[in-house]
């Protein structure tokens, strides 16, 4: 697809490139190793393992879907201040597998454990005694076929032996490529920033494609950061960021059961500590965090099952957030509007439709709608200078910003989605060949 990943960058510090990729590198207190299970039968990586060999401190929100995977039950249950392992599979996303899928966690946790603890034997002065609660697990892929447990436990001695302690460009992108399932490129992103004097890093990988409207998609996201914040702390952050950023995006309206996005702090960064949010000197971490959760979600968008748009819908001045979403997300989520900007026909009829079901009350007199620029309703009306054949010009965009303002309070939210063309449709179908 022609959309340039790299506007998406938005941040104004000196971040090095890797082609289209901010380039990640060195974070203090993770380790990065990945290896083929063989769950595709291409070879590929599939398994991902960070590895925190002080422990990290976390958060993370989960899909509020009323059917959830097995891996998100055993996350949920793990009652922790501690991770010291990440792992990710792809392929299968461990969901209606039941008590067997839910065992084979269990399985893989104890295994894991045992190897990372003759690991902090070996390499540590003062090793630390690894749990299963320590462990937690992102899996992604096919909904109820069986969990491959036996090819991934046959993998964790690999995994543990290839362990890299010191990151470059290169191990992050074989992270980042490890996690994919029908993605077409990986979703990386940093900032640095400083709190109080202190430099801090915070890097994240993601993936995802199809089945998403994430409501905090199939959306994995893991953040990492080497500043030192208390799991409370990286709670409140990370609930207050989601909210215009992965719950600001949606490719098909589709909820996964496996959906999570999770923050782990190394604790590295020797700076003063933070107690609350509202704090002045977390202030750039907050804006830092929200830059890189934006741009992976905007990444997962641009690279939607089949996209050819990136389509940027800016809700403006309603009574409150709760209606502003609600006309964002029935405007991203129709099948008609997203059709018509595939066939970039500036339909706005098919906006008009989407405003109206979307259950908020509308005054007409006061509506405003553009694309991009252009004009396109006016109190209600067609604007008089509307232009059918400028608006079809700027509908074949890559890029496409459409303005809905109602005019009823102070309210703003933008929702990020995709048109919808054949090649969803040839995807999905072929899915599971």
């Amino acid at each position: 697809m022609g959309i340039n990943i790299s506007n998406f960058l938005t941040s104004k510090s000196n971040n090095r490139k890797m082609n289209q990729f901010q380039d990640l590198d060195h974070l203090d207190g993770i380790s990065i190793s990945t290896v083929s299970a063989n769950l595709y039968n291409n070879k590929r990586d599939d398994l991902v393992m960070f590895y925190f060999r002080e422990g990290a401190n976390f958060a993370s929100v989960y899909t509020q879907s009323k059917i959830i995977s097995e891996n998100i039950k055993w996350n949920l249950n793990q009652k922790t201040k501690k991770i010291f392992s990440l792992l990710v599979n792809t392929r299968n996303a461990n969901s209606f597998t039941g008590d067997q899928g839910y065992k084979s966690m269990e399985n893989i946790a104890e295994i894991i454990s045992l190897k990372l603890n003759e690991k902090q034997k070996e390499d540590e002065d003062y090793p630390q005694k690894i749990k299963t609660k320590n462990i937690i697990f992102g899996c992604t892929g096919t909904i109820g076929e069986k969990f491959p447990e036996e090819k991934i436990k046959n993998k964790i001695s690999s995994l543990i032996n290839n362990i890299k302690y010191t990151q470059n460009k290169y191990i992050w992108m074989k992270a980042a490529l490890g996690i994919m399932t029908t993605d077409t490129q990986p979703k990386m992103a940093m900032e640095e920033c400083l709190i109080g004097n202190t430099k801090v890093k915070i890097y994240g990988i993601a993936k995802g494609s199809g089945m998403i409207q994430p409501n905090m998609a199939t959306t994995l996201g893991y953040i990492f950061t080497d500043a030192n914040l208390s799991n409370e702390i990286l709670k409140k952050l990370l609930k207050k960021n989601i909210e215009d950023t992965f719950n600001a995006i949606s490719c098909d309206g589709d909820t996964s059961t496996n959906d999570m996005v999770s923050i782990f702090s190394t604790g590295k960064a020797n700076h003063r500590k933070i107690n609350s949010i509202s704090e002045k000197k977390i202030k750039n971490f907050d804006l830092a965090l929200n830059k890189v959760l934006l741009n992976l979600a905007k990444r997962v968008v641009a690279d939607g099952e089949g996209a050819s748009k990136f389509i940027s819908l800016n809700i403006k001045n309603c009574k409150n957030d709760k209606e502003a979403k609600k006309i964002g997300f029935s405007i991203a989520n129709s099948p008609l509007v997203k059709t018509a900007i595939a066939g970039e026909d500036p339909n706005w009829g098919r906006i008009i439709m989407a405003i109206g079901k979307s259950e908020v009350t509308i005054n007409l007199n006061k509506l405003l709608i553009k694309l991009g620029d252009i004009v396109v309703v006016s109190k209600g009306k067609i604007y008089s200078n509307y232009n059918e054949k400028e608006a079809a010009h700027y509908m074949k965009n890559p890029n496409i910003e459409i303005s809905v303002d109602v005019s009823n309070g102070n309210k703003n939210f933008t929702v990020y989605t995709m048109d919808l063309t054949h090649k969803y449709i040839e995807i999905n179908s072929d899915y599971r060949s």
